[in-house]
Formats: C-alpha cells, sequence, structure tokens
C-alpha cells in the first residue's frame, strides 16, 4: 500500500484512483461498505482502490485539548486498511489551509487537480469544506462540472442501530467489546509497542506486556479475556491471554494504560510492536486487602479468560 501525503506533489502513478473519502476511525462494518463500493468503481475503471482521509483527524485539529476519542491509532488505521485490500491511502495533513479551502476550493484543489481522482464515495453525512459547508449532494455537483464520478452510500444500521464509531465508543465506554466487535467487521484492539513497566507482575508470578493507551479513546477500565498478535520479532505469532486496562487502584497508579498477560508464554516483549483484541469484560478495576487475595483474583481472571477463549 502507498501512503500518500502531499496533494500538490504526487506521481502520475498514484493519480486517478477510486477512493472513499473519510476519517475511518476504527475502520467499522459502515466505512468497509463505502469502501466496497469505492472497491467496484475501481474494478470498472480498472483504477488503483484508495482511500482518502485526514492526519491529524480534524476534530482533533480544531478541539486538541478535549479527551481522547480515536478508536485507533493512525499506524493502526493503516495496517487495517491494507488488510482489506487498499493500494492508495491518501492521508492528508489537515492543517490551517485545508481547514479554509471551501467545500468548491477542496473539491478542485484537491480531488480534481492534486489528486486527480477518477471516482469518490462518501456516506450520506459526509460534509466538507470550511465550516463543513459542503454536503453529499454537493459533492455531486462539483464531480459533475471538474469530471470526477460521485456515489453517495446510504448509513449502514446494525443489529443495535445505525453503526458509527460514537455507538464504537459507547459500547467500548459501557464495557461491552462483543457490542463493538459486531459494529466494527472485527475485534476492537488496542495497537503499539511494549514499554518498560515497574515489573510488579513478574515479581508476582504473572509477568505483563505494558503499552500505552495515549491518544485513544479509553474503553471501560477492569480486566479483560483478549487475543494477542505480536506482530515482529522472535515471538511474532497469535496467543491468548488477560489484560488489565487502567490505572491499577492497587498500586496507586495514575496513567492509564494495558497489562497483558500472555497464557503459557515466556520471552522477552520490550519493543515489540503488539496488538491486543479486547473480547470480553470480566470484571472492574479494585483494590485488595492483601497481594495474596489479589493473586488469588488473578488466578480467577485468568482461569474465566482460558474459558471463555476456549484454551485448556
Amino acid at each position: 500500500m502507498q501512503i500518500v501525503r502531499d496533494y500538490d506533489y504526487v506521481d502520475q502513478a498514484d493519480r486517478g484512483a477510486s477512493v472513499a473519502i473519510g476519517n475511518f476511525d476504527g475502520v467499522h462494518l459502515g466505512h468497509q461498505s463505502v469502501i466496497d463500493i469505492a472497491r467496484e468503481h475501481a474494478a470498472d475503471l480498472g483504477a488503483p482502490l484508495g482511500v482518502l482521509t485526514f492526519e491529524p483527524h480534524p476534530r482533533e485539529y480544531f478541539a486538541p485539548d478535549a479527551p481522547p476519542f480515536r478508536l485507533m491509532s493512525r499506524e493502526a488505521r493503516a495496517h487495517r486498511l491494507q488488510k482489506l485490500g487498499i493500494e492508495k491511502l491518501y492521508e492528508l495533513n489537515f492543517n490551517a489551509a485545508m481547514a479554509a479551502l471551501s467545500p468548491y476550493e477542496f473539491a478542485r484543489t484537491v480531488i480534481a487537480r492534486g489528486l486527480g481522482l477518477r471516482h469518490v464515495v462518501v456516506g450520506a453525512d459526509f460534509c466538507f469544506g470550511k465550516g463543513r459547508a459542503g454536503d453529499a449532494r454537493d459533492l455531486e455537483r462539483f464531480g459533475r462540472e471538474m469530471g470526477f464520478g460521485v456515489t453517495i452510500a446510504e448509513l449502514l444500521e446494525g443489529r443495535t442501530g445505525q453503526v458509527s464509531s460514537t455507538a464504537i465508543r459507547a459500547a467500548l465506554s459501557e464495557g461491552r467489546p462483543r457490542d463493538a466487535a459486531a459494529m466494527l467487521g472485527h475485534w476492537h484492539r488496542i495497537d503499539g509497542p511494549v514499554v518498560g513497566g515497574e515489573q510488579r507482575g513478574r515479581e508476582l508470578g504473572y509477568p505483563t506486556a505494558n503499552m500505552s493507551i495515549e491518544g485513544l479513546h479509553p474503553p471501560r477500565f477492569g480486566v479483560y479475556a483478549v487475543l494477542v498478535e505480536v506482530r515482529d520479532g522472535p515471538h511474532a505469532g497469535q496467543y491468548h491471554g488477560a489484560a488489565s486496562l487502567g490505572v491499577r487502584p492497587m498500586f496507586h497508579g495514575e496513567v492509564p494504560n494495558l497489562e497483558t498477560f500472555i497464557f503459557d508464554f515466556s520471552g522477552d516483549l520490550y519493543g515489540a510492536e503488539l496488538s491486543v483484541a479486547l473480547v470480553e469484560y470480566l470484571r472492574p478495576e479494585a483494590t485488595f486487602d492483601s497481594l495474596e487475595a489479589f493473586i488469588a483474583q488473578m488466578d480467577a481472571d485468568c482461569a474465566r479468560a482460558r474459558d471463555i477463549l476456549g484454551q485448556p
């Protein structure tokens, strides 16, 4: 997958794609349906399949001090899009110049002239341009004038209502990872490198791989049954485990993180890239009267997680 970040300087080979446009936070089933329509047009046109998105997320740009809301980092989003067969990821810098473009200027400068797109697909609720002044019908009109095709995709309904990043965040905040997965079309994953910790888990017989959740929407704090993918290094592979997400009240922690105990694993994972999928919420965070009680609860958590994940 080729990543293009500047619409002013684009190789000829990276022009002329059929793309889905949006923020694609989570790459949920609604996003995937828009991508599939772009895929059909790419096949009809003999064009590359692409996604046009923005970094930082416009919401981050306009409200940098707001609480974290993203379901995935830019790296995790790119990884997921690559798995879906995206050939061209136009990850454009959202800055003051981009924010100032009127809807017409965006269509002409970015879509038509800059990237030379042949077809674009957007959701029915798509808005663009300065002040979000343009909508999907405006884009359709500009496309007729400027020579690119436009398809407006209907919004996808799931079993609990409209599929959206907002609904997925709500499910995760309430400790319902399976409902989130039903809208995502895949498990919600927290991706990133293993960072150094206090090694307290090792002393307790439960060594953990620690990961930061900085910049991400925090799911409900507590203990989860998880699936773990080690993406690189000598231990690359798929594993089962249990993870604690939160501030570790037993040890007076302050910064939320994810601590994952991988079942039946021995090895050094510092610096390795992990992807941890939240499968089922087991219990909230808690404090205990003694380390013995804490260890007994971890034993019970791991036994329950093994049962949920179908591992003996």
